[in-house]
Formats: C-alpha cells, structure tokens, sequence
C-alpha cells in the first residue's frame, strides 16, 4: 500500500473520531440543559398578593339603565284602512282614549246584516217554541231553531266587537313616543301603529353580587342619581330582588323610581343606585384579598396560601363584603398571608410555584 493512502485512512480515522466525541459532548449539553428547564417547568409561574386590613366603607353603588313602567307597540286588532289619526308623537293619552279609526263602511254593513239575521232568529226561536208546546214541531226540530238563535247571536256579537275595534284605542296610560301610520295608511292585525311608553315611574335595573344582594329587601328605600343631573338625587324603592343569579354570578334588583319634578328623566338615561349600609358610610377596618385571588369567582370560597417552601396550600374561606375589586374575608386568612392572584388553573394542593417579579 502506498503511504499516500495509508496517511489519508489515518486522517480519516481521526476526523470520525472528533465528530463522534463531538456528538457526545453536545448530547450530554442538551441533556443537562433539558433537565433544568424540566426542572423549572415544575415550578408554575404566579402573581401573589398580600393579605392586609383596610380602612374602606361598606356602603356601596351600581350602575344601569332606567327603563320606562310600561312600555307598548300598539297594533290593530282589524285589517284597513286608516281614516284619522287624532294624536301625534309626544301627547299623553289615557286608557280607552280613541287614537286613530278605520274605516268602517264594510264592517258597519257586516254588522246590519248580523243584526237582521238575529232578529229573525229571535222570531223563528219564539214561533218553534210556541209550536212545541201544543206538539206542532218536534223536539229535535226546536233544539235546531235554539242552536241557530244561539249562533246567531254570536255572530252578531262578534260584528259589534268588529265595529268597536275600527276605533284603536289606548290600553295604557303613556306618551306617543312613536307614530307609525298616517290617514289612508293600511294596517293589518300586528303591525305596529303606536309605540306608547308609561315614565311617570322608571325602573332602574342593576345588578349586585351575593354579599350585597342578602340584605336587601323588597320595599328598601334607595337613593339613586342620574348620570345627567348630577346635582339632583331621585327616591326609590326596590321592587324586585332576583331569586337567582345570573351567569356571571351576580343578581338582577329592579329600583321604582318616581318621575316627577323639575328635570323629569328619560327612559335610556344611565343612573346609579346608591346602596347605604346599616354604619351610614362609616369606615372600619376589614380583612381583604384581591377578588382575583378566589379559584372560580368568590363564590367557590377557596383561595391558594403560599408557604414559606413555595408551595401552595387550598384553602376555604368565609367572605363578607365585596368592595369593588377587593373581598373582606372574614374567617379561614390571616393578615400577612400571601394569596395567589394568578395561575390557580394549573395549581393543585401542594403544587410547587415560583413568584413572578
């Protein structure tokens, strides 16, 4: 063999053995480097927050919209035409005040010839009556003329409601917000004619959580404020405390609110009830945790401690009164005990976490 070749196969030789050292070394890199990432992907990042007594007031607001007492879409209970509309929109109406009418030509001729056929009902009945009791007819032929007297008297009944009904009367007592016919307009059953609204009273409709919700009652008095009229303070009265929550845990409390004064409110206005507590606005001090802190909203009860070793303790709570975004906890805590913030969907009990800066 010549030496050429036999320098190239030693050449050779040592460059296969570098790369193969070379391959192992990088493989003991990456496993040592994988080990740590796995050993720190066991730690589950968190936020944590501090346990402490505050000085806040436990009276409370909410927000919401006033809705009008009632509130109709009046339509026709006939098809026609319409021949006068006696109101227009903003006018106050009355229960059975006549709003519009319809033309009543071919109901009113509807209505003589119902009349006219219960007449000679009657006579026929009265004549088949007559007849039965000296044995003139027999007993099926006078149940026959009741029957027919009996019909006929239904058909006339419904053409006089017919003929009631070609004037569109109020059912509510309310504004003309919204007109939607005019004389020579065509209307059928259902189609709207007047929207009618009722603000001598608003509802204001808010929601409040379930610490608040416990003590209130139907007929409380509250005071509530208007968005727009800063400087005036309405009375209400609650008149309705859901039963049940809605899906973000919270219940739906309608307030009554009279409507009268100088600067009347609007229907779509935005307003604020404003909830006193039985201390009349004095501060205390009270226990408190971010609402955040709670597994599943404040309604579960159960809050993440962390220990001194970094890991986490579930525990249950009894909660008080809610303060915006901060909770009173009044048993289960005390001050100075950490709470997890953030990140209790991927904890257990006992899990091992580390606190983000």
């Amino acid at each position: 063999m010549k030496r050429g070749n036999i320098i190239l196969i030693i050449l050779a030789i040592v460059l296969i053995g570098l790369g193969a050292y070379q391959l192992a070394s990088n493989k003991k890199k990456n496993q040592a480097e994988t080990a740590v990432v796995a050993e720190q992907s066991t730690d589950t990042p968190v936020n944590i927050a501090t346990a402490r007594y505050e000085h806040l007031s436990a009276d409370y607001s909410s927000n919401g919209n006033f809705e009008p007492l009632q509130m109709l879409s009046l339509s026709s209970e006939i098809p026609g035409r319409i021949v006068r509309v006696l109101v227009k929109e903003g006018d106050y109406v009355k229960v059975g005040q006549v709003l519009a009418t319809i033309k009543k030509d071919a109901v009113e001729v509807e209505n003589t010839t119902a009349l006219a056929n219960y007449q000679n009902a009657v006579v026929d009945n009265q004549r088949y009556e007559n007849a039965y009791k000296s044995g003139g007819v027999t007993k099926q032929q006078l149940d026959m003329s009741r029957l027919q007297l009996k019909n006929a008297k239904a058909q006339l009944e419904q053409s006089n409601i017919r003929v009631n009904d070609t004037n569109v009367r109020a059912t509510i007592n309310g504004i003309i917000n919204k007109r939607h016919i005019e004389p020579g307009s065509i209307v059928s059953p259902g189609v709207p004619m007047f929207d009618i609204v009722n603000v001598s009273k608003l509802k204001l409709r808010v929601n409040v959580d379930e610490a608040q919700v416990a003590n209130l009652r139907v007929g409380d008095r509250i005071k509530v404020k208007a968005s727009v009229l800063p400087n005036e303070e309405f009375n209400g009265r609650i008149s309705f405390v859901a039963p049940l929550a809605d899906a973000s845990l919270n219940f739906p409390v309608e307030i009554e609110v009279d409507n009268t004064g100088s600067s009347p409110l609007k229907a779509g206005m935005y307003g604020t009830a404003l909830f006193s507590s039985s201390e009349g606005g004095q501060t205390h001090a009270y226990l408190t945790v971010p609402k955040d802190a709670f597994v599943n909203g404040i309604s579960s009860n159960q809050i993440f401690v962390l220990n001194k070793d970094n890991t986490v303790k579930l525990k249950t709570v009894v909660t008080g009164v809610v303060f915006g975004d901060k909770v009173q906890v009044v048993s289960g805590l005390n001050e100075g005990e950490r709470v997890v913030t953030s990140g209790q969907i991927n904890l257990v009990d006992g899990a091992k976490v580390r606190v983000l800066q």
